[in-house]
C-alpha cells in the first residue's frame, strides 16, 4: 500500500509539469501500469468442476424448445379453467415480458413490440399466433401463423379478435406479482385503441392462468434443474472455504467478488445480489426488517465468526436460491462449539416439520405454516418461515409457505394450494441461545431448493447438517 501511494504521488508530481493533454495521457499510462500489477483470477482457476455439466447455449435452446411444445399442449385446459378466451403476451424491445421465454422459443426478441396470442377456438382447439416485427423461422414450429412477411400488428390483432370473438382477453394487468402485472401502459393503450372500446371491456387479468402455467413443472426439467442446484452448491461451498477466505484478512466484499468471478467462470449469471451475514460472540446483532442484517462489505471475517451466504444462479430458464452457514475455527479449535451445533440441529428440525410432516399436494401454504409453527412452539424452538415458489423465476409464482400466508389457510383457490411436482425454496431460520456465546442468540438461516411429492417436499441436494469449516 505504501509503495503504491509513493508511485501515485510521484506520478501526480510529474503530471503537474506536463500540458493538460500530456498529463491525461501519462495518467492513463500510469493507471494501466498499476492495474496490470494486480492479479486477475483466470476463468479456469475460478471455475468449479460441477460447471462442466452445464450445456452450451445452443443445446439449452434446443432442449427448452422441446419443453415449449409440451407446455403449449397443457395450455388450453388451463385457459378454460381460468376463463380466458384469448391470452395476449406483449414483448417490448429491451423491456422483455417475463413470460416471453416461456410461451415462445427462448431467443432474443427485438422487433419493437411483439405479440404472442393464444386463442381458445372451441372445437378447433388451441390456436397460436406470433405477431412480430421481423421474420423468424423458428416461430413457425410453434405458432400457427407467423407471417413470412411481417404485417402491421394492429391489422392482424383486429382480424384475430373479429374471427374468434373471445369473451375474455387475458392480459398481464391487475396482478399481485411482477409476472402477472407486466403489461406496460403504452402496450395496454395500443391494444385498447386497436381493438376498440367493446373489446377493452373484455380485458381481464391473466394472473391466475400465468401462475398455474409457470408453477406447473414437467418431468424432463428436473435433471437440468438438479444440475443448476449442484453448481450453486459447489460455488457456495468454495466461497465458504479457505480457497476464498483467509481469517483476519478476507472481507465480505472479497467473498462477494469471488462469487461473481465464479459465476463468470461457470458461464452463468445470477438473478440477485449475493449477500453475506456475519455473526460473532461480541457486539450487537444487526437486524433489518426482522431478519439478520447483511454485513457491510468492509467487514473482515475473523476467527470464531459464523458466516452465512445467500446466493443463486440462472440457467436453462431456471433460477436457484441457496443459503448456507460456515464457522471460522479459532486457534486450537478442531470442531464447532456444541451450542452452535445445536442451533443448526434446530433449523434441521424445522425443515423436517415443514417438509416431511405438514406439506402435501393440495394443502394451502397457510395451513402448512400454521401447523409447522405450532409444532415448533411445542418444542420450544424459536422459528421463522418465509419459503417461496421457485423455478422459472427466483421469486416464482405458486403457493408460498411463510408468515405472510398464514391468513390464507382457509382459502379454496387452486393457486393458493401446493401443486404436486412444483419447486420451492425452503427458506427459514431458527434463533438459538448459545452458551459459548454467553447466551447470545445465533440465527441459523437455510434456503434449499426442493420439489413436492405425494409424501412431502424433497431436497434436490442433501441438506446441510454441519457447518462448513474455515480453518
Amino acid at each position: 500500500m505504501h509503495t503504491l501511494r509513493v508511485l501515485l504521488l510521484a506520478g501526480l508530481g510529474a503530471a503537474a509539469s506536463l500540458s493538460p493533454a500530456g498529463a491525461v495521457a501519462q495518467d492513463v499510462r500510469q493507471r494501466a501500469t498499476v492495474k496490470s500489477t494486480k492479479p486477475t483470477p483466470s476463468r479456469t482457476s475460478m471455475r468449479v468442476p460441477e460447471a462442466d455439466a452445464l450445456l452450451p447455449w445452443s443445446e439449452q435452446i434446443s432442449i427448452r424448445e422441446q419443453w415449449l411444445s409440451k407446455r403449449h399442449e397443457m395450455l388450453l385446459p388451463m385457459m378454460r379453467r381460468h376463463g380466458i378466451g384469448m391470452w395476449v403476451v406483449v414483448n417490448e424491445e429491451f423491456h422483455d415480458d417475463p413470460l416471453s421465454q416461456y410461451v415462445a422459443p427462448p431467443r432474443p426478441y427485438t422487433g419493437n413490440r411483439d405479440f404472442f396470442v393464444f386463442v381458445d377456438a372451441g372445437s378447433e382447439g388451441l390456436k397460436k399466433f406470433a405477431i412480430t416485427g421481423y421474420t423468424e423461422e423458428n416461430l413457425a414450429r410453434f405458432f400457427d401463423a407467423p407471417t413470412t412477411e411481417p404485417r402491421p400488428p394492429a391489422a392482424t390483432l383486429r382480424e384475430l379478435y373479429a374471427k374468434y370473438s373471445p369473451k375474455t382477453v387475458g392480459l398481464g394487468i391487475r396482478g399481485t406479482r411482477g409476472q402477472t402485472r407486466s403489461l406496460g401502459y403504452d402496450s395496454y393503450r395500443f391494444l385498447a385503441e386497436t381493438l376498440g372500446p367493446d373489446a377493452e371491456k373484455t380485458f381481464v387479468s391473466a394472473g391466475e392462468l400465468t401462475q398455474e402455467y409457470l408453477d406447473t413443472r414437467i418431468p424432463e426439467e428436473m435433471e437440468h434443474y438438479n444440475t443448476a442446484v449442484r453448481v450453486t452448491e459447489a460455488i457456495v461451498k468454495r466461497a465458504l472455504s479457505n480457497d476464498v477466505i483467509t481469517p483476519g484478512k478476507t472481507t465480505v466484499g472479497d467473498v462477494r467478488k469471488a462469487l461473481f468471478d465464479m459465476l463468470w467462470a461457470a458461464g452463468v449469471r445470477t438473478w440477485f445480489q449475493p449477500d453475506l451475514r456475519v455473526q460473532r460472540a461480541s457486539g450487537d446483532v444487526a437486524t433489518s426488517r426482522g431478519f439478520l442484517a447483511v454485513a457491510p462489505e468492509a467487514t473482515v471475517i475473523g476467527r470464531g465468526d459464523v458466516v452465512h451466504v445467500d446466493f443463486g444462479i440462472s440457467y436453462m430458464g431456471f433460477d436457484t436460491d441457496w443459503q448456507k452457514m460456515a464457522y471460522v475455527l479459532k486457534a486450537g479449535e478442531k470442531e464447532v462449539p456444541a451450542g452452535l451445533r445445536q442451533a443448526m440441529a434446530n433449523s434441521n428440525a424445522l425443515q423436517d416439520a415443514l417438509m416431511k410432516r405438514h406439506s402435501r399436494p393440495g394443502a394451502t401454504g397457510g395451513s402448512v405454516f400454521n401447523a409447522t409453527m405450532a409444532e415448533m412452539k411445542q418444542r420450544g424452538i424459536e422459528a421463522m418461515i418465509y419459503s417461496h415458489p421457485i423455478g422459472a423465476q427466483g421469486h416464482g409464482l405458486g403457493a408460498s409457505i411463510d408468515f405472510r400466508s398464514a391468513l390464507r389457510s382457509d382459502t379454496t383457490a387452486q393457486n393458493s394450494r401446493l401443486r404436486n411436482g412444483s419447486y420451492i425454496s425452503i427458506e427459514l431460520n431458527t434463533a438459538t441461545a448459545v452458551p459459548e456465546w454467553g447466551g447470545k442468540k445465533v440465527f441459523v438461516m437455510f434456503e434449499d431448493d426442493a420439489h413436492l411429492t405425494e409424501n412431502g417436499f424433497v431436497f434436490f441436494r442433501p441438506r446441510q447438517e454441519q457447518f462448513y469449516l474455515i480453518r
